[in-house]
């Protein structure tokens, strides 16, 4: 299975960036995919995941109303819609894909096994 990630960029503050997810060399039947993001000095935090097979979507509560995942199931591909970012924002951005059993595991970076590179979002001004 490989992942990769792209979209990051530099961007000010109150503006938007759109992740995509590519993931390959998957015939897993149900599984998630996740975006993390990890900023320097700071442990590896859940931004949102989305369950592949019913579609639920899970947000940190530091990003609700602001991002949103999507996917295109035909094209294997995750999107994260980031809107109105924040310098808080700022940090290196992961999509992983695991198989999370409860709630309250899909934002655990610990259920994922797959990941990929990583792609660097910074919003200054």
């Amino acid at each position: 299975v490989q992942l990769q990630a792209s979209g990051g960029g530099l961007v000010q503050p109150g503006g938007s960036l759109r992740l995509s997810c590519v993931a390959s060399g998957n015939n897993f039947r149900s599984y998630a995919i996740g975006w993390f993001r990890q900023a320097p000095g700071k442990e590896r935090e859940g931004v949102s995941c989305v369950n592949t097979v019913d579609g639920s979507t899970y947000y940190a509560d530091s990003v609700k109303g602001r991002f949103t995942i999507s996917r295109d199931s035909a094209k294997n591909e995750v999107y994260l819609e980031m809107n109105n970012l924040k310098t808080e924002d700022t940090a290196t951005y992961y999509c992983a894909l695991g198989f999370p059993i409860g709630l309250t595991d899909y934002m655990k970076a610990h259920e994922y096994g797959y990941w990929g590179q990583g792609t660097q979002v910074t919003v200054s001004s």
